[in-house]
């Protein structure tokens, strides 16, 4: 990999000139200018980004942590991001805490390393104090996406609505009984829940709750719900890949959907639109929201005075497919 100073003495310029040129400085004759750059386009000249942030110059990169990448929502999520950093000449360093508050930390503490700008951030506890702390120690302009997190730029999408969006669908497509697929301390649940009071009281007051992952004990609850059911059960999943773990186990267990059964997702991943049936699921904005954060971290980058902290929840939308269309509404999957 060739170095400033055998640019320097391909072009016959100082060191430092090639530096300052090289460093985005336009106080350097423009023909000088034009040869630094056009020798090190055709050298392909790497900056070293450790050195210059060193030096107190930006790296033009932008730290990434996520909750799962594993999931096809966050690896969409990241892909949106890295292409509005893109256009704005940010590169992106992506780090994957798993869910795990101390693996987070380490993320965190590779971030202070690589010394990037700025930071974009799924936590895993948005409220937690020791982790806004060591965000806060970072010293660098830090936005939370797809969580609302109270003091911090924060963009989301309104949990408790979207629940109430299944809630309300469910109803409407004639589902008398219902199961909750997921974590109850998500407002996704408390949307749901709420929404289903006020629709159907008896029912909501018989909601089945499933909390665990784990296939063999979800299909242990569902059989028990089943038993017992009287009238066509709706079913709402904390995410796209409950709502394909309980289709699945359905499925084996000759519940016939969405005739008996209706399943609404959340999320609305590819694999969607590859089940048979198609899975109804609840679209988050992934290409808005990455944007807008990415957004707001450039402009905070440039105005690091600034005091103010955006809490700005977006809109959910239903996408209605096969799994829960009992009453053969218009569908309106993509």
């Amino acid at each position: 990999m060739i170095t400033m100073a055998e640019i320097a003495r391909l072009t016959g310029v100082s060191q430092p000139t090639v530096s300052r040129v090289l460093n985005g400085n336009k106080a350097v004759n423009p023909e000088i200018r034009e040869r630094v750059l056009a020798c090190a386009r055709e050298h392909d000249f790497q900056p070293n980004v450790m050195a210059q942030s060193l030096v107190g110059s930006k790296t033009h990169l932008i730290g990434v942590v996520v909750t799962d990448i594993g999931n096809a929502f966050f690896a969409d999520l990241v892909k949106h991001i890295e292409q509005a950093a893109g256009k704005a000449g940010y590169s992106m360093i992506l780090f994957n805490s798993g869910y795990d508050r101390d693996h987070e930390k380490e993320c965190l503490d590779v971030v202070r390393r690589y010394r990037v700008d700025g930071l974009i951030v799924v936590p895993v506890e948005a409220e937690a104090s020791q982790w806004k702390e060591q965000v806060r120690k970072l010293e660098i302009p830090a936005v939370v996406i797809t969580r609302k997190a109270s003091g911090m730029d924060s963009f989301y999408v309104d949990h408790a609505e979207a629940g109430a969006q299944a809630a309300a669908h469910l109803c409407e497509q004639g589902y008398k009984e219902f199961v909750f697929l997921g974590n109850t301390a998500d407002e996704k649940y408390v949307g749901f829940e709420q929404r289903l009071r006020s629709l159907q009281k008896e029912a909501a007051e018989q909601l089945t709750i499933i909390t665990t992952k784990e296939t063999a004990k979800v299909r242990e609850a569902l059989e028990a719900h089943f038993r017992k059911a009287e009238e066509p059960t709706g079913i709402f999943a904390y995410n796209d890949r409950r709502a394909v773990q309980a289709l699945g186990i359905l499925q084996q267990m000759g519940i016939r959907i969405p005739e008996d059964a209706g399943v609404v997702g959340f999320d609305n991943t590819y694999m969607c639109e590859y089940l048979y049936p198609h899975l109804t699921s609840i679209a988050q904005p992934n290409q808005k929201m990455a944007e807008m954060a990415v957004e707001r971290l450039l402009k905070r980058l440039d105005h690091p005075e600034e005091t103010e902290r955006l809490n700005h929840p977006l809109h959910a939308e239903l996408i209605c497919r096969e799994s829960s269309n009992r009453t053969g509404r218009k569908e309106n999957g993509r």
